[in-house]
C-alpha cells in the first residue's frame, strides 16, 4: 500500500532535531525578553534612556513602541529576535528542500522512486509550512502564558493576528529560498534569496521610517506589510496576511514549474 505524502513525512522526520532546536531558541528568547517588561515599562529612567537615543535608532529598532506591553512585545519579540530566529529557520529549511538535495545528489535518487518533480516541491513546501506553523503556535502559547505574569496587557485576538503575520512573514523568506533552490539547483542561491527577502524587508522598513522623503521604501518591505500596523497593539491587517501567503504560494508554484522544466544535475 503506497504511503500518503511520503516526501512530506520524511522531511518532517528528518528535521525534527532542527525543529526542536529552533523551538528551544524561541522559547529562550521569549523567556528572556518578556518577563523583563514590568521593570522596563513603568521605569522612567529607561524611558529617559530611550529618549536620549538618536530618533533614527529608536525608529529603526521600533523602540519607540516599548512604552506599552503590546508595543514592547511587538518590538522585541515579533519585530526583532523572533523575526530573526524564524527567518533563519525558514530560510534554512527552504534552501535545503530542493537545492540542498540536488547539490548532494539525493534529488536524483528521490526522483528515481516514482515521484514527480512537482510532488517533490509541493510536499517539501508543505513540510516547511507545517514546521513554521508549529513554531508560530509555540510562540502564541508562550506569549499567552506570560501575558498576565509579565503585565503585558495583550489582547488575545490581536496576539493571534500578530502570530499569523509572524508565520506568513517567515514563510515568505522560506518559500523564496525554496523557489531559488528549485530554479538553480544550488542551496547557496536559495539561502541568498531567502535572506535577501528578510534582510531587505527589514532594512527598507528601518530606512523608510526615517523620513517622508524615503517612505516609499515601506511599500517594498514585506516586513512593513506585516508589522506596519503594529498588530500586537492594533490587530492584524488581514489583507497583508493574505497577500504574504499568496506570494508564498506563487513562489512555490514557480519553483515547481522550474524544477519540472529543467535538467537535474549534481
Amino acid at each position: 500500500m503506497p504511503k500518503i505524502l511520503p516526501l512530506f513525512t520524511k522531511a518532517l522526520t528528518d528535521s525534527w532535531r532542527s525543529t526542536l532546536a529552533w523551538a528551544l531558541g524561541l522559547t529562550a528568547a521569549i523567556m528572556l525578553y518578556l518577563p523583563l517588561y514590568p521593570s522596563i515599562g513603568g521605569n522612567s529612567q529607561m524611558q529617559d534612556l530611550i529618549n536620549a537615543l538618536p530618533p533614527e535608532m529608536t525608529k529603526a529598532l521600533n523602540y519607540d513602541q516599548i512604552a506599552t506591553g503590546p508595543g514592547y512585545t511587538q518590538a522585541t519579540l515579533f519585530g526583532l529576535i523572533g523575526f530573526l530566529l524564524m527567518s533563519m529557520a525558514s530560510v534554512g529549511w527552504g534552501a535545503a528542500a530542493v537545492g540542498g538535495d540536488e547539490e548532494s545528489g539525493l534529488l536524483e535518487l528521490t526522483l528515481a522512486h516514482s515521484v514527480t518533480r512537482v510532488q517533490v516541491v509541493l510536499e517539501r513546501a508543505f513540510a516547511l509550512i507545517v514546521r513554521t506553523v508549529v513554531l508560530s503556535a509555540l510562540v502564541f502559547l508562550l506569549v499567552l502564558v506570560l501575558n498576565r505574569p509579565s503585565e503585558l496587557g495583550i489582547d488575545v485576538g490581536h496576539l493571534f493576528g500578530a502570530v499569523v503575520l509572524f508565520a506568513a512573514l517567515a514563510l515568505l523568506s522560506g518559500t523564496a529560498a525554496l523557489c531559488a533552490g528549485a530554479l538553480t539547483g544550488r542551496k547557496v542561491y536559495g539561502i541568498a534569496a531567502g535572506a535577501a527577502v528578510a534582510v531587505l524587508g527589514y532594512v527598507f522598513n528601518a530606512v523608510g521610517r526615517q523620513s517622508p522623503d524615503v517612505d516609499w521604501l515601506l511599500n517594498l518591505s514585506p516586513y512593513h506589510w506585516a508589522y506596519g500596523n503594529s498588530p500586537v497593539t492594533n490587530g492584524a491587517d488581514w489583507g497583508a496576511a493574505w497577500g504574504l501567503l499568496g506570494i508564498s504560494a506563487a513562489l512555490v508554484a514557480v519553483g515547481a514549474a522550474a524544477l519540472q522544466r529543467r535538467d537535474v544535475g549534481v
